[in-house]
């Protein structure tokens, strides 16, 4: 059985945790693989596999915060496997078991003795300069807005080919239901159960008093264009890593994407559990 770990490079609490990991799997007869990078910047570099040879790992141990259960994510691309996220940073939201807790939370989980939550990801497709440029996956958001310019830029957002919104702003998010207590909950956005499918849109710092957050449905898509020339200089950023924008920013198009992330849970909090205690108790 391979299990494939991914952990924080910068966090040593996290690098520490992985050798323990792998060495903790290797006693129990389990295969454990790291990409390259990271099986170099842990010190275990005979772990280590490409990204093309993952293959299909059965589990995949997020050592981290909730910003490396993303990078697990990304790195599982279309890969059907369930992710453990096992807290060592700050808010841990996302995660399904505690630092303090790394053999129990393992041994439970390859045993199958766990929650497992399905999580609505969002598949944008992002045009550049007159061209495609790609296709990407997020678990959290995905925003159209400013890069390192300092002016705002004009957006046109539609839904299902009708306008719905034209912003001079910093940007629009367009988050899943879990992204909900992210990005788009620092500017206003509603918290949004994740077992509510659709997609939230939320206009950031807009020059406007008529803009609002609004939830759109599971089977609507939603479009975001550069109407004006002058106020184009608009990138991409999904779950916070951005899309090479070095050219005029066309359009972008997300929709409910058709692979949904499974994360476990050990300790058998839910949605508002967690909520109540990462938050509102803060």
């Amino acid at each position: 059985m391979r299990v494939l770990l991914v952990p924080n490079p910068a966090n040593p609490r996290s690098v520490e945790a992985t050798a323990r990991t792998a060495t903790w799997l290797l006693a129990q007869g389990y295969e454990a693989v790291l990409v390259t990078e990271d099986a170099e910047a842990c010190g275990l570099a005979d772990h280590g596999v490409t990204r093309v040879d993952l293959g299909e790992p059965e589990l995949v141990v997020a050592l981290g915060g909730d910003g490396t259960i993303l990078k697990a994510v990304h790195l599982l691309d279309d890969i059907d496997a369930p992710i453990l996220g096992v807290n060592l940073g700050r808010l841990g939201f996302l995660s399904g078991a505690d630092g303090d807790e790394l053999s129990e939370a393992l041994a439970s989980a390859l045993a199958g003795d766990v929650k497992v939550e399905r999580r609505q990801t969002l598949s944008a497709t992002v045009d550049i300069g007159g061209r495609h440029v790609g296709v990407y996956q997020a678990l959290n958001e995905v925003f159209v807005g400013r890069g390192s310019a300092a002016r705002p830029v004009d957006l046109q957002v539609d839904v299902n080919g009708v306008t719905i919104g034209r912003y001079v702003a910093d940007g629009v998010i367009i988050a899943t239901p879990t992204g909900s207590t992210a990005y788009s909950l620092s500017v206003g956005g509603p918290l949004v159960s994740p077992d509510v499918r659709g997609m939230i849109i939320c206009p950031v710092a807009p020059h406007t008093l008529n803009a609002r957050a609004m939830v759109v449905g599971p089977g609507d898509c939603v479009e975001i264009t550069c109407p004006d020339p002058q106020r184009c200089g608009a990138c991409v950023t999904v779950d916070g890593d951005q899309v090479p924008c070095r050219t005029v920013l066309d359009g972008v198009r997300v929709v409910v994407g058709e692979h949904d992330v499974r994360l476990l849970r050990l300790d058998g909090r839910g949605f508002f559990d967690v909520l109540s205690t990462t938050f509102l108790r803060s």
